[in-house]
């Protein structure tokens, strides 16, 4: 019935003599599920006092542990068209060998003898370098004999204008003894003249002295004139030397601006020189950038332009190239509320694709096909997919990672943090929070000893 009534049946039937009854209240798995279901809550009691070792979990791929030796792709410094395949798609090459060869598509460098050309004119660009050096030691020479010149002429005045002060002093003298003589002379005639005058002297004497008075008269006008002329030559001699100072500092002017000019001259030539000395370079260099070769020793990927006769622009990728040595690593990446949580050199277990694995992911030594991992690095910018970029390499002290991985295949990794109870984990999960934040042992006797 449905014990819908508070009239219950078995007050009023005795349920015992009916055999149903007795087959279905007698048998006794009762008992053995319930002892069952008992023996199953203690265990599952006790299993949640069980160690579980919490864990970060991300997704990723195997890459190579240093940046020149992952897969990387080939490229042209320069423009240009493709003229022969020296390689396939999987040979294996050598650093320097060739693989492709390729052809100019710019007209300036059309020119087969280009290199030859620019150094013939490197060569006539030093003989002209060297004419204007030659001109300019010419100058040179020619500016230090009107030096010289100068100097001479100069001292030849300068003795001329000496013996022009000495003569002007000579004549100032012989005009003083002029002066003096003509003044001897008019007191002789005036004393002649009074003796004359007296009776006792004749005509002819006091004539006599007139005519010695004139005569003194005249040498004093003469002896004037000789001084003023020994003044015009001091003032010419002086004259002379400025005339000397001017001309030569002219013609040496003009001799050092022709030095100037031809050492500007020799100068532009020289950075004309350089200049062509730089483009010779560059055509020799940019000669041996028509055939690509290979930056290391790798296996050839995969050919990204193909075909004969193709053009290219300069930094296209033209080929992919797998170093032929590289240390495998794993890149995974975690949210950004683990990222505290992990920490240089912390253990980290890996599962490739491909490798069959039972993982369990909170007691990491009952797991299998799983390998140990340790951080090497860490981003410490986040990453276009929103997480950061955590860098794995192998574990020397764990299993060797399989030979077979190969670069770009998937992995899945496990960090592991510290050990707590199942029925902590249980609760953490429920509740959403994240997993216990710790710092390294090392890193907390560190910050203990800071303490101290």
């Amino acid at each position: 019935m449905l014990n819908i009534s508070h009239n219950t049946v078995n007050q009023y039937v005795d349920l015992n003599k009916y055999k149903s009854t007795h087959h279905i209240f007698n048998k006794p798995y009762y008992k053995q599920f319930n002892k069952f279901l008992l023996a199953m809550a203690i265990i599952v009691f006790i299993v949640l006092f069980l160690p579980w070792t919490q864990n970060i979990t991300g997704q990723g791929q195997v890459t190579t542990l240093k940046p020149n030796q992952r897969p990387q792709t080939i490229q042209s410094q320069i423009p240009g068209r493709i003229e022969e395949w020296f390689v396939n798609e999987g040979d294996f090459v050598k650093q320097g060998d060739t693989i492709l060869r390729i052809s100019e598509i710019k007209s300036e460098y059309f020119d087969d003898k280009l290199v030859e050309r620019t150094s013939d004119q490197i060569v006539a660009k030093s003989s002209s370098v060297d004419a204007y050096q030659g001109k300019v030691g010419a100058l040179n020479r020619q500016i230090a004999a009107l030096l010289n010149e100068q100097k001479l002429k100069y001292q030849q005045t300068q003795n001329k204008l000496l013996q022009a002060h000495l003569k002007v002093k000579s004549d100032s003298i012989d005009l003083e003894a002029a002066k003096t003589n003509i003044t001897i002379a008019e007191r002789q005639f005036n004393r002649t003249q009074t003796l004359q005058d007296e009776g006792l002297k004749a005509v002819k004497d006091v004539e006599d002295m007139r005519l010695k008075l004139q005569e003194t008269q005249a040498k004093l006008i003469s002896q004037e004139n000789k001084y003023l002329a020994s003044k015009n030559e001091v003032i010419n001699a002086q004259i002379e030397l400025s005339r000397i100072n001017a001309e030569y500092a002219d013609k040496i002017s003009k001799s050092q601006s022709d030095m100037f000019t031809a050492q500007s001259s020799g100068f532009d030539a020289e950075a004309q020189v350089t200049k062509l000395e730089n483009e010779y370079t560059n055509y020799v260099k940019r000669n041996s950038l028509l055939y690509v070769t290979a930056p290391q020793s790798g296996y050839i990927n995969k050919a990204l332009t193909g075909g004969i006769g193709v053009t290219f622009k300069e930094g296209e990728a033209l080929v992919g190239i797998m170093p032929q040595q590289y240390d495998l690593a794993v890149e995974t990446y975690v949210r950004p509320i683990d990222l505290p949580l992990l920490h240089i050199g912390e253990k980290v277990r890996v599962q490739f694709d491909g490798w069959p694995a039972i993982v369990f992911s909170g007691w990491p030594n009952a797991s299998y096909g799983t390998y140990g991992a340790k951080i090497v690095a860490i981003e410490n910018f986040i990453s276009a997919n929103g997480k950061y970029r955590v860098l794995l390499a192998p574990d020397e002290v764990d299993y060797k990672w399989p030979e077979a991985i190969r670069v770009g295949s998937g992995a899945y990794t496990i960090a592991l943090l510290e050990d707590v109870p199942i029925w902590f984990e249980l609760w953490r999960q429920i509740n959403s929070f994240p997993p216990n934040y710790y710092q390294p042992q090392g890193s907390t006797e560190t910050a203990s000893k800071k303490d101290n």
